[in-house]
């Protein structure tokens, strides 16, 4: 059975991430067990669909990665814990994958609600596919949405992890596309964006 604290509104960033208990592949987990380290919870719409496995099997390949990173996976769908049981043994069985970080069991839907990945009259999460990535104090930093017909890309949440940890002090900014080992920006002066001179863009910092 889950157990929540329930969430005022949808979550932003910048809010803390609601508490949670819920029984899971790797047994019974609370959200604040990851305090301390970076978490990318994520919701899928169901186990046992192609676009869901497709996106795990991408994440386990991603998660040396991610722990790379100091960064944990959880996911969550409001199947059953069999369910994901299951669904974990098939994924090994056809494509040789071990799911190795757990996945929550949400049938009731309350921690799917409290988070916002579900809408409040929806009967059921088909149309689901959040992505929450949460900081080391429980804050959330970035959130993506996906119909679920659209696969979210892993590499893009990686490399979001990477940059929002890299610019996390507020010293410097990433430009479009970065990755690790480019450079940065340098944040503009008030004085700059009161202005109409994009002279600040070529204010670059190398990357450490």
């Amino acid at each position: 059975m889950t157990e929540m604290t329930d969430a005022p509104r949808p979550l932003g960033l910048g809010d803390s991430a609601p508490n949670f208990t819920a029984r899971s592949t790797k047994g019974q987990l609370a959200l604040s067990d990851y305090r301390g380290r970076w978490l990318v919870f994520f919701s899928h719409p169901a186990d046992f669909t192609p676009v869901c496995t497709s996106e795990f099997i991408a994440f386990a390949k991603a998660k040396a990665g991610f722990e790379a990173l100091g960064c944990a996976l959880l996911g969550l769908s409001v199947d059953s814990l069999y369910a994901h049981l299951a669904w974990v043994r098939a994924i090994e069985a056809h494509f040789g994958i071990a799911i190795d970080f757990p996945i929550v069991e949400d049938p009731s839907m309350a921690v799917g609600r409290a988070y916002g990945m579900i809408d409040a009259a929806a009967q059921d999460s088909a149309a689901v596919r959040s992505t929450y990535i949460i900081d080391p104090d429980g804050i959330v930093r970035a959130i993506t949405v996906y119909p679920h017909t659209v696969g979210r890309s892993v590499d893009e949440i990686l490399r979001t992890v990477a940059a929002l940890q890299q610019t996390a002090d507020g010293t410097r900014l990433t430009p479009e596309g970065w990755r690790p080992g480019d450079a940065f920006l340098a944040p503009p002066s008030e004085k700059v964006m009161e202005g109409d001179d994009l002279g600040w863009f070529c204010r670059t910092m190398d990357a450490p």
